[in-house]
């Protein structure tokens, strides 16, 4: 009594892909893929979400370790506002950010003025809004995996004289490397989509801040066959990767 209603969730994600594959002027598909806008919004979508992730690694790992495994005051408070940037409109983040790092903003009128650093509306800002709606896709997978390992391993190489930065990496770290996998995916993925908190905090520059969301948006205002070309485009590199790095992780895991 599922298949039904499964077929038809299948067809209601598939579907509307399909009509992109129909409607593709296949004709002038390699002119337009090879055009140089094309390419420099494909590359700073690529470039900016890589490194999103390396810096969402970087903070993310750290705060889902401290979500999982450390009592301390308001910690659900914490992880509420952790998950925040997933529910609230991305536009919103964007306002968020400008508010805050912006050249008035309440870190950004600092530094500004101690350092000459303005953010908003540069490439750093891509990444920046990228992090800022991608990390916790992160923090949710690490988190989940922090709590399913086994902490008995840790115990046992603390018991057996290993310092705490020992477990961490020799233990704690190959146990959910998998979940860490799975969640980088996931935070890549989603930093490559990223569309409204990009717009608001870094703009839509060519060549500078005009990503691949940016570009299907303003294709699809001029040219609505340029917009199916960048959609089948950003569609591809997200189904080769997903398909690839996630199921190798998610069946490691």
């Amino acid at each position: 009594m599922l298949v039904v209603p499964a077929v038809a969730g299948v067809l209601f994600l598939v579907l509307p892909f399909a009509g992109m594959l129909v409607r593709a002027p296949w004709p002038t598909m390699g002119a337009r893929v090879t055009d140089p806008t094309v390419l420099a919004a494909l590359w700073l979508s690529l470039s900016t979400a890589t490194v999103a992730t390396v810096v969402s690694l970087l903070l993310g790992v750290p705060l889902a370790w401290l979500l999982a495994r450390t009592e301390f005051p308001g910690r659900r408070f914490v992880r509420a506002l952790v998950t925040v940037p997933l529910v609230i409109p991305p536009v919103v983040g964007g306002v968020a950010l400008l508010l805050v790092l912006g050249r008035n903003g309440l870190v950004g009128r600092y530094l500004d003025a101690w350092f000459g650093l303005t953010l908003p509306f540069t490439p750093a800002a891509v990444v920046i809004a990228q992090v800022f709606v991608a990390m916790p896709f992160l923090v949710i997978s690490v988190e989940g995996a922090l709590r399913g390992a086994d902490r008995r391993y840790e115990e046992a190489a603390a018991t057996l004289g290993a310092d705490r930065v020992t477990v961490f990496t020799r233990v704690t770290l190959p146990m959910v490397l998998p979940g860490i996998g799975a969640g980088a995916v996931l935070c890549w993925a989603r930093a490559l989509g990223e569309f409204g908190a990009t717009i608001t905090f870094a703009g839509n520059f060519p060549g500078a801040t005009q990503t691949m969301p940016l570009a299907v948006y303003m294709a699809m205002q001029r040219d609505p066959e340029a917009a199916i070309v960048l959609s089948l485009v950003l569609l591809l590199v997200s189904l080769v990767v997903l398909a690839t790095l996630r199921e190798r992780w998610v069946n490691a895991s």
